[in-house]
């Protein structure tokens, strides 16, 4: 450790001799005021920098040009913690100042007036001239070679061949559609670096990340260290964890523009009658009374939709199992009680002057909803009403033509405090850009007007990712495209496809049809086979949406995430992780027959087939272009995957035993299981069930525990039927052993019996859930 901190302090030394103060930079320099267990205080004249530990592995580098200090802005959690750590480890010499907690340490040279910041290890990961904060800019220092990621993604219309890795000029900000972007930039190599800022320009040079265009004038930044998830679950403390969606929004959404009451009803029957899965339908313009006056832009189109208003039609829906959603616009039409209110009260956006709106053809203008005025009228009495009758959630379109970073944000941010003022119901919203921070308002993005096709579909893997590389874990798409009519492979592919993404749902332009009995029988097995499968794994898919809130990292994660250190996957869009123990890489080629196919080390089983295939290397995998019924889908070795038999709609029946497929792995791993009423904000006061579940190999056997469970919450679970794959037991503990699978399914109460599948030897344990268990396998034979 003492080599690493010389080589530290040697190459502070090195980088000011070669990266000097430029010119355009401040010649102020900072002088140590002092420093203490709370830490780094700098001074130069009434200037004032503080350094300061805002979690064991954040520390925060604030500058206060003549000592004022305001408020963070709007990227930062407005209710998070403000207080800062204390009783932190410091280190004063003549020549330097160290603050230290058990996971960093920063440390001010003085003679080179430069500030470092290095990890657990002694190893430096950043190191700035912390003076330029004055003048509002951010120049950092790290080693060449790190990868870096994060600022940005695409818009819908870019070409999006620039994978996932960062280079150059990044523009922070919310973009066209679909674009997702933040004042965030990470690295594999071990850290993040967060601006409390409103846009931003960050250059990436060889070594060096400097910003500029910091709207704060008391500039501030955070450096967050750890592995790739350690960095996202501390940026959901710093920027706000994103609250969970209602459970129904873990399945299948269809939107659908042009449409009425009679048509709504018939496609519902058609999901119900085939038994193919769905919870959702969103509407476009067609629920609203679009164009009327007397807030007609909030409430029910009663000519085609004559069930809506009086709720007759929310009645039958609610019987269906099915939700409704519906399109919300920024504009208001200006002829209208409601456009005459916005005028009167001063609630227009200035940059967006007055047009014709291409669907009502009368005269529109939109809401700056910057102005919390306007968020507070919003979630008006019209729209209390439309939501009384049915419509549960929101698709909220177009608001990213304002030149506002903001726009998008707080439309969602009004309708969100609008209805968690109004009722406990969960919020579930989808926009068309983003901006760090807007996780906070049950923020969904989709990634705008794509065209049809496979190249299409294929370019949304970046989009999905670099999404999630800046801090947006709910993320869709227009699966099939919006523009155009995909052939019936690249529909039956898409929806493949998205069977592995945050939001599952389907869209198209006015008249198309994205059901999948439109797109003929060989695509419609293969699309209701996905669909399946997605709620089969909804129990999983759920555990990883309550992961997002607490940990930062939810159902996708970019293979950078688990594997930090394989250069493989630095910039690899082709795979991910859809939660700890599954890999996919979806087919994105039409007509493809094989598909090479990268696999990160360790152990991988084939999902479908059960077949081994050891990782660090690229296999050949043989696809199925006539039937596309075919996903390639592998499962980590150690992986804990809890499902349940697929059913027509989220919560249609009670689930008393839950199957969890166990690959035991050498070392330990687990999973934590989680359920609530999938309804309401009551999870926020421990309203919720959470149990752990772990595994290990040891040696001729393996072990499996259940933790005792967590939270008031009391699902309908009773038992847990625990599948260990690759072990043929011989001993289970005091469990009652049944001479077969099957006699153990029909028994009651606990047991365990060995059996086989495709992925050949299993013991089968059922468990009692809701207590803690540990069981021990002994197993003459496992493989």
């Amino acid at each position: 450790m003492t080599t690493l901190r010389h080589l530290a302090v040697f190459g502070l030394l090195i980088a000011s001799m070669f990266h000097p103060v430029r010119a355009d930079q401040t010649q102020v320099r900072f002088q140590l005021d002092h420093a203490d267990a709370r830490g780094i205080e700098l001074k130069a004249g009434n200037d004032q920098i503080t350094v300061r530990f805002v979690a064991p592995n954040v520390v925060q580098i604030h500058g206060m040009p003549h000592g004022a200090s305001t408020r963070p802005g709007i990227v930062m959690d407005p209710h998070g913690s403000r207080d800062t750590l204390a009783n932190l480890r410091v280190r004063t010499t003549a020549g330097m100042a160290s603050v230290a907690s058990g996971e960093l340490t920063a440390t001010w040279d003085k003679q080179a007036g430069h500030l470092s910041v290095a990890d657990a290890q002694g190893r430096v990961l950043l190191w700035t001239d912390p003076a330029t904060l004055v003048d509002r800019r951010i120049g950092l220092q790290h080693d060449v070679g790190d990868p870096l990621y994060g600022i940005g993604g695409y818009d819908a219309f870019e070409p999006a061949k620039g994978g996932l890795l960062r280079h150059g000029v990044q523009i922070a900000k919310a973009g066209e559609q679909g674009y997702p972007g933040g004042p965030f930039v990470w690295s594999t190599h071990g850290y993040g670096v967060l601006v409390d800022t409103v846009g931003a320009k960050f250059d990436l040079a060889e070594g060096r990340i400097d910003v500029s265009g910091i709207s704060r004038g008391d500039a501030s930044f955070d450096v967050i260290a750890g592995t790739p998830p350690q960095i996202f679950a501390a940026l959901a403390t710093l920027s706000g964890p994103a609250p969970l969606f209602p459970k129904w929004a873990m399945g299948f959404t269809n939107s659908q523009w042009g449409i009425d009451q009679q048509e709504l009803l018939a496609i519902v029957h058609g999901y119900r009658s085939r038994h193919i899965p769905i919870d959702n339908f969103t509407f476009d313009f067609d629920w609203k009374a679009w164009g009327e006056d007397n807030y007609g832009e909030f409430r029910w189109n009663k000519s085609k939709f004559p069930g809506g208003s009086n709720g007759q039609l929310k009645t039958v829906m609610d019987q269906l199992g099915m939700h409704m959603t519906g399109i919300m616009k920024p504009r208001i039409h200006v002829d209208t009680v409601e456009g005459r209110y916005v005028e009167t009260h001063g609630l227009w956006a200035a940059s967006r002057p007055q047009n014709t709106d291409y669907f009502s053809l009368k005269p529109v203008r939109d809401v700056d909803f910057d102005r919390a005025a306007a968020r507070e009228w919003f979630f008006n009495d019209a729209l209390k009403h439309s939501f009384d009758t049915g419509i549960v959630g929101w698709w909220n379109d177009e608001a990213d033509d304002t030149n506002s970073n903001t726009q998008f944000l707080n439309m969602q941010r009004a309708l969100y405090e609008g209805q968690r003022a109004y009722t406990p119901t969960r919020v579930w919203s989808i926009n068309r850009d983003f901006y760090l921070g807007a996780q906070r308002y049950a923020y969904g993005l989709w990634s705008g007007d794509i065209d049809t096709g496979f190249d299409s579909m294929a370019a949304q893997r970046q989009r999905m990712l670099s999404a999630i590389d800046v801090g947006e874990m709910k993320w869709g798409m227009d699966s099939g495209g919006f523009k155009g009519h995909p052939d019936n492979e690249n529909y039956a592919r898409w929806i493949e496809f998205a069977a592995f993404v945050p939001i599952f749902r389907v869209h198209g332009t006015l008249g198309e049809k994205r059901q999948p009995w439109v797109y003929g029988p060989v695509a419609e097995k293969a699309a209701t086979d996905a669909m399946r499968l997605r709620y089969a794994l909804i129990p999983y898919i759920y555990s990883y949406e309550r992961a997002a809130t607490t940990e930062g990292v939810g159902i996708v994660r970019p293979l950078s995430f688990d594997y930090p250190d394989d250069s493989q996957v630095r910039d690899d869009v082709d795979a991910w992780m859809f939660g700890a123990g599954l890999l996919v890489s979806p087919v994105v080629e039409k007509g493809q027959t094989d598909k090479l196919i990268y696999l990160p080390a360790g152990q991988w089983t084939d999902y479908f087939t059960g077949k081994r295939y050891q990782g660090g290397e690229t296999i050949h995998y043989a696809i199925d272009s006539q039937t596309w019924d075919d996903i390639p889908l592998f499962v980590r070795e150690g992986a804990i995957i809890p499902n349940q038999p697929a059913t027509d709609f989220v919560g249609e029946q009670p689930v008393p035993e839950l199957t969890v497929d166990v690959f035991p792995a050498e070392h330990s791993t687990h999973f934590d299981y989680y359920d609530d009423d999938g309804d309401t904000y009551a999870y926020e006061h421990d309203v919720f069930y959470s149990q752990r579940l772990s595994t290990q190999r040891r040696g001729d056997g393996v072990e499996f525990g259940v933790e005792a469970a967590r939270g008031s919450y009391k699902p309908g679970l009773k038992y847990f039927l625990v599948k260990v794959h690759g072990v043929n037991a011989t001993s289970a503990g005091a469990l009652k052993s049944y001479a077969n699978a099957e006699a153990l399914q029909t028994a009651k109460g606990e047991g365990w019996a060995v059996g086989h599948d495709r992925y050949g030897d299993v013991t089968l344990l059922r468990l009692a859930a809701q207590k803690a268990r540990r069981v021990v396998l002994r197993a003459a034979d496992s493989h």
